[in-house]
């Protein structure tokens, strides 16, 4: 089985590579910048997925293409996330119908059906919103439901993932900073503190796209959330600053006052046309205030997603606490999916 993993070198996207090499696959990965150190036992190229003629060329020849590059982030030129989220998967898309591949996993993001007040135990059936505070989310948005929409067009299904707030081992973005600025002295909490939030430790996360590729036929058409466990997302972090050696948070603003001063810094940071993120914005004063959890019934149903990864034994793996439970969910997926590329 040839499979092709845009963002291959990622977060993410190198654990799912991993999981599909245990499992047998011949991978080949992509990104847009050179990887000094490509995964043993794959092929790498450099790709700009902007580009529909080298998008099309590394797709050629493979069967199965999980999609998992993006541009990430809460701030930037609205252009360039269209650019490389949007039309970046129109290409992907074009490429795979063109060559022939039977596969594509889609990494999307719960953020393409987020709105100001939260949610609460939200489900598939969300619909996506008429506006979004980032164009990220917007561009998600547009990317996943063309994803979908081309379900059984030249013979390709598709499929789509929501995890959400992915963290782990080799983290590059969310805890590093969370305890950054808490060193800092620049992290308070907004809001109330009794918000509920969905984390997804990237083992689960990685599993849940090859269940996905396992089970298509159940799983074709559809998006799906994924999450590890839902936390109250205050006591949570200060959780991790404990481990971490940082003092607890002992200030907070309130939401109101957090959103207002997120749209005055957006409005300052575009005149002032810089593109470094401002210290806060309407979109993430929201996510930090509000409850945001989703439930998992369609992703257990469909799918056969059980999460592993939850409580003490995800914090310890992050903190390199040593333990010798195995990896037993992400085990039974690698020989599962060896059965698949046999």
């Amino acid at each position: 089985m040839k499979v092709l993993v845009t963002g291959g070198a990622g977060f993410i996207g190198s654990r799912i590579v991993q999981r599909l090499l245990d499992a047998g696959a011949r991978v080949t990965t992509c990104s847009r910048g050179n990887v000094e150190q490509p995964a043993p036992n794959t092929r790498h190229r450099s790709v700009d997925l902007r580009d529909p003629k080298a998008t099309a060329e590394a797709v050629a020849g493979h069967e199965v293409v999980f999609h998992v590059a993006a541009k990430a982030g809460v701030w930037g030129p609205r252009r360039e996330y269209f650019d490389i989220n949007v039309q970046g998967t129109r290409n992907v898309l074009a490429a795979c119908q063109q060559h022939g591949v039977k596969t594509l996993v889609y990494t999307s993001t719960p953020s393409v059906v987020f709105t100001r007040g939260g949610i609460d135990g939200g489900d598939e059936s969300l619909p996506y919103p008429r506006t979004f505070l980032t164009p990220y989310a917007e561009s998600k948005a547009i990317a996943e439901q063309e994803v979908l929409a081309a379900d059984n067009v030249a013979g390709l299904r598709t499929v789509a993932l929501r995890p959400h707030l992915v963290w782990g081992k080799g983290d590059p973005h969310l805890l590093p900073r969370v305890i950054a600025r808490a060193e800092a002295g620049k992290l308070k909490q907004v809001g109330d503190g009794r918000n509920k939030v969905d984390i997804t430790h990237v083992n689960d996360a990685a599993d849940a796209h090859l269940l996905a590729w396992r089970r298509i036929d159940r799983a074709a058409g559809k998006a799906y959330f994924i999450s590890s466990e839902a936390v109250a997302l205050w006591p949570w972090i200060n959780g991790v600053l404990q481990r971490a050696g940082v003092a607890p948070l002992n200030s907070r603003v309130s939401s109101g006052t957090a959103y207002k001063a997120g749209a005055v810094l957006e409005f300052i940071w575009r005149m002032l046309g810089k593109r470094t993120e401002p210290p806060m914005t309407r979109f993430v004063a929201e996510n930090l205030a509000t409850s945001h959890w989703f439930r998992l019934d369609a992703a257990r149903r469909d799918l056969g997603y059980d999460p592993q990864w939850t409580g003490e034994r995800a914090l310890d793996e992050y903190f390199g606490v040593a333990r010798r439970d195995a990896e037993t969910q992400s085990e039974a997926v690698a020989n599962a999916t060896a059965q698949a590329t046999a």
